[in-house]
């Protein structure tokens, strides 16, 4: 059993290695250009509506001008890098080592594929060089990136970007949840906050908030 002393120095020595993972994730993503996070379900196979509706949104993406980041995954996330990478575009992952997923998916560049020990550190990344969030249906994972990005936008600790749920019948419950629970029964959240995402069913629906939002905005990092 380790002592407390051998414990504070091995948490002391693990600073390093963060300052490292943000040093590589910082010189790599900014290199890149503007991009899109793609975030959803590992679970959801080949062959699914929005496998296909992902796969189609990040080709739509890439020829755009912008690349597309995902977690380097399997389901959306593979789909997300299909799309790009089959159109010729940047093709982002920032992969986590996971026991319930096999392998990285093969559709990310070999020159933009990062690995994190860090789930703080790949959050930060997902957020800091993203024009945009497109959110499809997904669990605890995808619910995580997604209130994190509102948390900084709603606390100006982050630039305001596009926040996208896509596939109003799967969002449909936390949306009524969030409104009459948080909004009007507790006072949990201000009217605003409810501006912070948008949800949209369809390709022409995501790139009429994503084009809206950057007639106003410059690109550029978002803190």
């Amino acid at each position: 059993m380790k002592t407390w002393n051998e414990i504070k120095t091995n948490d002391s020595w693990s600073i390093f290695k963060i300052m490292g993972e943000f040093v590589e994730g910082y010189e790599k993503l900014s290199a890149i250009g503007p991009c899109i996070s793609i975030f959803g379900s590992a679970r959801i196979k080949e062959g699914d509506k929005y496998y296909k509706l992902t796969e189609e949104i990040s080709s739509e993406i890439v020829k755009r001008g912008y690349g597309v980041i995902t977690g380097g995954g399997p389901g959306i996330m593979e789909a997300a890098n299909k799309g790009a990478n089959l159109n010729k575009g940047k093709s982002v992952g920032l992969c986590i080592d996971l026991q319930f997923e096999e392998k990285n998916n093969d559709f990310i560049d070999s020159d933009k594929l990062l690995h994190f020990d860090y789930f703080f550190i790949r959050k930060v990344m997902f957020v800091k060089y993203a024009q945009g969030f497109i959110v499809m249906p997904g669990g605890f994972g995808t619910l995580d990136e997604l209130f994190e990005a509102i948390t900084l936008i709603q606390t100006h600790k982050s630039e305001k970007f596009p926040i996208i749920l896509v596939g109003s019948e799967f969002w449909n419950g936390l949306i009524v949840w969030i409104k009459e629970t948080l909004l009007l029964e507790y006072n949990h959240i201000s009217k605003e906050d409810i501006d912070i995402f948008e949800i949209a069913d369809s390709k022409e629906e995501i790139f009429e908030i994503i084009d809206r939002f950057h007639d106003n905005y410059d690109f550029s990092p978002n803190f």
